[in-house]
C-alpha cells in the first residue's frame, strides 16, 4: 500500500464511531443525546456500563492502533505517525456521521502510540492507570497521560518525529478537554465509577 493510501485508511477507521454504532444497535439510543454528549467509551461507559463499555474502549484504540502499525510495516515511521493522526481526526469529526462531533481522541491516540512508539504508549498507559486510581476522574488521567507522550518519548530516545506527535497530540487532548478544565477548577467535574451499572 502506498503512504496516501494508507493515511486514508487511517483516517476511515478513525472515522467509524463505535459508540455510536454500538449503543445504536443494542439500545437504539443516540449516545451523542445524554452525558458529554460524545461518543466514545469514557461516555458510554458512564451511561451504559462496562458490557458496551469496554467493547467501545477497545475498538477505540484498535482503529488507531491498525493503521499506525500498517504505516509503520509497510511503509515508514512517518507514515505510521501521519495514519494514526488521521485516525485520530476521524475519531473527533467522524465521516460516518457527516463531520459532527464525536470523541476526544485518548483511546484513538493510545493505540497510535501503541503502533508507533509502543514503550511510549506503556508509559501513558501506567500514568493513566495510576492517575485515574488515586482521583477517579477520567479527564484528569486523560491529560496527563498524553502530557506524558512527548516527555516519554524524549527520555526512551524516541525520533523528532515521535516527540513532535507527543507534543501534538497533548496539546489537540488539552484544547478537547477545555470544558473539563473548567469543571475542575469549579468542582463540579463528576468522577468516573467503573462499576456503575447500566441504565435499565
Amino acid at each position: 500500500m502506498t503512504f496516501a493510501a494508507i493515511v486514508v485508511l487511517g483516517y476511515l477507521l478513525g472515522s467509524c464511531p463505535w459508540g455510536f454504532w454500538l449503543v445504536k444497535l443494542f439500545r437504539g439510543e443516540d449516545v451523542r443525546e445524554a452525558g458529554s454528549g460524545g461518543i466514545g467509551a469514557s461516555n458510554v461507559f458512564r451511561l451504559y456500563g462496562r458490557r458496551l463499555g469496554f467493547p467501545v474502549f477497545f475498538l477505540d484504540i484498535a482503529k488507531g492502533f491498525v493503521p499506525a502499525y500498517l504505516g509503520v510495516v509497510a511503509v515508514s515511521h512517518l507514515c505510521g505517525i501521519v495514519a494514526g493522526a488521521a485516525a485520530m481526526v476521524g475519531h473527533w469529526r467522524p465521516l460516518f456521521l457527516r463531520f459532527e462531533k464525536g470523541g476526544k481522541m485518548v483511546a484513538t491516540a493510545g493505540g497510535a502510540f501503541l503502533g508507533v512508539a509502543p514503550l511510549v504508549a506503556l508509559a501513558a498507559i501506567v500514568v493513566w492507570l495510576v492517575t485515574f486510581a488515586a482521583t477517579r476522574y477520567t479527564s484528569v488521567a486523560s491529560i496527563l497521560a498524553t502530557l506524558t507522550l512527548p516527555v516519554a518519548a524524549f527520555l526512551l530516545g524516541y525520533p523528532l518525529s515521535v516527540i513532535v506527535f507527543g507534543a501534538v497530540v497533548a496539546v489537540a487532548v488539552l484544547f478537547l478537554h477545555r470544558a473539563n478544565l473548567r469543571r475542575l477548577r469549579s468542582g463540579t467535574e463528576n468522577r468516573f465509577h467503573l462499576r456503575r451499572a447500566a441504565p435499565q
